[in-house]
């Protein structure tokens, strides 16, 4: 039986238009953070992860930062231990610190290397408690819409030490990052991902933080996916959450793109993880297919404005 041969021109177009972007990233590091919400079906992550192993054949240096949000309240669920969130952050008692390990340093992880193995992506899974990578310590109570909340286990950072990292990187691995951390008594704390991706993207100095989301990206009205934001900044970003426009977990996910764009990191995006080329499509086109979020839109000049 003879085949047809496939027009080999669109793939080579494809490359051609990809070269400048490969050749401009190459050795770069980009921190990429999957929500939980990716891992709501067991053949969802393996689509994201094909992308993070085409950046890495093509020499970025990856890190890999993961939540477990669903995944922890459906397990609570199961164990009688209950879940509540004050403006989209997780409040975490003993039992529910146990929970949080079991399926960030355990389920997920593992899952996740994996997917890694079966792609030939040499990956380690590690976590903010690993050689001290993420230092923190206990949230203190605080007021809440009028309310006086005690968030328990979960930890705020005080330091990031990069180095560890920065080994496994220039040998050529990919780290897969739990956010789970520890104080300097070794009492577990629960921290969020999005917190975390962006402490480690600052750290890093890292040329890119790219936050997957459920959403297609930053939303001017939520309930329409239409209305998708392509491009912001610091400023923009204020805007909306004065708005109203940013609610729930895409405000803690606004949160931290601003502490990674004035910590250093160049750009983020926000892309959906259901977009089966949503990374690859926002990191080597000028159209891109999610949000680009920069510190100062006016300060780019045009010509690199254009291939943000």
């Amino acid at each position: 039986m003879i085949s047809p041969r496939l027009d080999p021109t669109l793939a080579i177009r494809a490359l051609k238009g990809a070269a400048p972007y490969i050749r401009l990233y190459k050795g770069r590091t980009f921190v990429v953070k999957a929500g939980g919400g990716l891992f709501a079906e067991d053949s969802a992550p393996r689509p994201l992860l094909e992308q993070l192993a085409i950046l890495h054949y093509f020499g970025v240096r990856v890190v890999l930062v993961h939540g477990g949000g669903p995944q922890q309240d459906e397990l609570g669920r199961a164990l009688g231990v209950p879940t509540r969130r004050v403006e989209g952050r997780r409040v975490t008692d003993e039992r529910a610190i146990e929970v949080s390990t079991m399926v960030l340093n355990g389920l997920i992880n593992t899952r996740l290397l994996a997917i890694c193995r079966a792609l030939n992506i040499d990956a380690v899974g590690v976590s903010g408690v690993a050689a001290g990578l993420v230092r923190a310590h206990r949230r203190p109570p605080q007021t809440v819409g009028g309310e006086r909340v005690d968030f328990g286990l979960v930890g705020d950072i005080d330091a990031v030490e990069p180095a560890p990292l920065r080994t496994l990187l220039e040998a050529g691995l990919m780290p897969v990052v739990s956010p789970l951390s520890a104080d300097a008594e070794g009492t577990l704390l629960n921290i969020n991902a999005d917190t975390v991706a962006a402490a480690l993207g600052a750290a890093l100095d890292a040329e890119k933080l790219i936050v997957c989301t459920g959403a297609p990206g930053i939303l001017q009205d939520r309930a329409d996916p239409r209305s998708l934001i392509s491009y912001t900044d610091l400023a923009g970003l204020a805007r909306l959450r004065a708005e109203g426009c940013l609610a729930d977990g895409m405000l803690v996910k606004a949160t931290a793109i601003e502490a990674a764009l004035r910590g250093g990191v160049r750009r983020v995006h926000v892309v959906s993880h259901r977009a089966p080329e949503g990374i690859l499509g926002e990191v080597f086109t000028n159209e891109g297919t999610g949000t680009l979020i920069v510190a100062d839109a006016h300060a780019l000049p045009p010509a690199e404005a254009a291939g943000a």
